[in-house]
C-alpha cells in the first residue's frame, strides 16, 4: 500500500513538472509592457486659413468677404475639426475687380454667404483626385443646389460654374486636411445670378500725345475737310502769285515800248 502511494506521488510530480513553465520559458515569453504598444498616428497639422490666405497670394478681397460674413469660421471648423478636410477655390483680387461693382453689392447677405460657400468642397481633394472626379458634379459647401463640375483639359483642371469656367492656375496649399487652389475668375452660379453678371468696363487708354515737332504738319494727319481747306488755300495763293507776275511783266513791257 505504501509503495502504491509513493509511486502515485512520483508520477504526479513528473506530470506537474512537465506542465509548469520553466524559468527559461518565462524569460523567453514576449514582454507585453505598455512601452511596446504601437505609437498613435500624429494628428494633422492645424491650418490657420486667415494666415494662409494673407501670405499665400493676392487673396485680400476673398479673405475680407469670408471674414466679414464669418464664413471663415465654417471653413476653419471643417478643416481642423472633421476627418474629411476642406478644398477651397480662391479667386485672385483681380478676379473680383473685373466684375461690375454692383454685381456683389446688390446681393443679400444670404446670397453672398452662399456665393462664398460655393467656392469650397467639404472634403480634401488633391489635384490627382480631381482627375478621377470629372464625370459627375460635386456638391459644394453651399448645398445640393450649388454643384461644381470639373474637367481635365490636357492636364489643366477647369472648374465649371454656370457663368464662368476658370482653370486652376496654381496649387497654393495641398496638405491634408486643407487644399487651396487659385482661380483667375469668380465662380458665379445661376442659382444666384439669373442673368450674366456685368463685367467692369476697362479704363480708356490715355491719348498718345507726341511732342510738338519743328516741321510743318503733314496733310495726311488732317481730316478730309481740313485737307480740302488747305488745298483750296494753296490754289488761291498760287493764282495770286501768277497774276502778280503777269502784272509785273506787263508793266515792264510797257516801259520797254516807251523807250
Amino acid at each position: 500500500m505504501s509503495l502504491n502511494i509513493i509511486f502515485t506521488a512520483a508520477i504526479t510530480i513528473v506530470i506537474l513538472s512537465t506542465l509548469s513553465p520553466t524559468n527559461a520559458q518565462i524569460a523567453a515569453a514576449p514582454s507585453l509592457s505598455p512601452s511596446s504598444a504601437p505609437a498613435p498616428a500624429p494628428a494633422p497639422p492645424f491650418v490657420n486659413l486667415a494666415n494662409l490666405l494673407s501670405v499665400a497670394g493676392p487673396f485680400n478681397t476673398f479673405l475680407n468677404y469670408i471674414t466679414q460674413t464669418k464664413v471663415i469660421q465654417t471653413f476653419q471648423n471643417q478643416a481642423n475639426d472633421t476627418k474629411q478636410g476642406l478644398t477651397l477655390f480662391v479667386p485672385k483680387d483681380s478676379a473680383f475687380s473685373s466684375l461690375n461693382q454692383s454685381t456683389l453689392s446688390n446681393l443679400t447677405s444670404d446670397q453672398l454667404k452662399s456665393l462664398l460657400l460655393f467656392h469650397a468642397f467639404p472634403k480634401y481633394y488633391s489635384l490627382s483626385d480631381f482627375k478621377t472626379l470629372t464625370a459627375t458634379p460635386i456638391n459644394t459647401f453651399a448645398g445640393g443646389s450649388y454643384p461644381l463640375n470639373l474637367t481635365d483639359v490636357a492636364g489643366l483642371i477647369k472648374v465649371h460654374s454656370d457663368w464662368t469656367n476658370p482653370k486652376i492656375s496654381s496649387s497654393v496649399y495641398s496638405t491634408f486636411p486643407v487644399a487651396v487652389y487659385e482661380l483667375d475668375q469668380v465662380l458665379l452660379p445661376q442659382s444666384i445670378f439669373s442673368t450674366t453678371p456685368l463685367v467692369a468696363l476697362a479704363p480708356a487708354p490715355a491719348p498718345d500725345i507726341s511732342p510738338a515737332s519743328d516741321l510743318a504738319p503733314s496733310l495726311s494727319g488732317l481730316s478730309p475737310k481740313s485737307s480740302e481747306s488747305v488745298n483750296n488755300e494753296s490754289s488761291a495763293s498760287a493764282i495770286c502769285i501768277n497774276l502778280l507776275n503777269y502784272f509785273i511783266f506787263a508793266v515792264a513791257g510797257g516801259f520797254m515800248l516807251m523807250l
